[in-house]
């Protein structure tokens, strides 16, 4: 069974931001995403992305109240997917479905794979472009994430 790879829109915008959106695709190969996601993202998806939408609208349904409607759909489509890892950066969101038992990581976890895995030069470069979008990382995550990556 491949693992199942679910990501919200966050991660997709940054990284198309600063130009590194086919690093989910090198890493992970297909990336799931739900309609809401899609649709938040507004733009034509590569084509290694698949879109998917939950069985249980229910498990959504209760999700959106403490979450965006991108969040609640990841973490539902999530919970119906044994072997999968959800990628979110909004730390209400990481807690809920962390809560859940779900596997996280966020963009910034995505950066430190693609590193290891041979697919990035640099996240200090990457942070550095981060800085010139609306992405906000404390300086404390910072040195932790370049001392994972080996860059400290």
């Amino acid at each position: 069974m491949r693992k199942v790879i679910i990501t919200d829109t966050s991660c997709i915008i940054q990284l198309d931001l600063i130009g590194e959106l086919e690093l989910l695709n090198k890493i992970y190969g297909v990336v799931t995403v739900t309609p809401e996601i899609a649709s938040e993202y507004n733009k034509q998806l590569a084509e290694w992305f698949e879109i998917l939408e939950p069985n249980n609208k229910k498990y959504q349904q209760i999700l959106e109240n403490s979450l965006d409607k991108g969040e609640a759909s990841a973490i539902a489509l999530a919970l119906e997917h044994i072997n999968s890892l959800v990628v979110l950066d909004e730390l209400k969101g990481r807690k809920i479905a962390e809560k859940l038992g779900l596997k996280v990581t966020g963009t910034l976890g995505i950066l430190i794979e693609a590193k290891q895995s041979g697919h990035l030069k640099s996240v200090k470069d990457c942070l550095n472009q981060f800085r010139q979008t609306r992405f906000r990382i404390s300086t404390e995550v910072e040195r932790i994430i370049l001392q994972k990556s080996g860059e400290l």
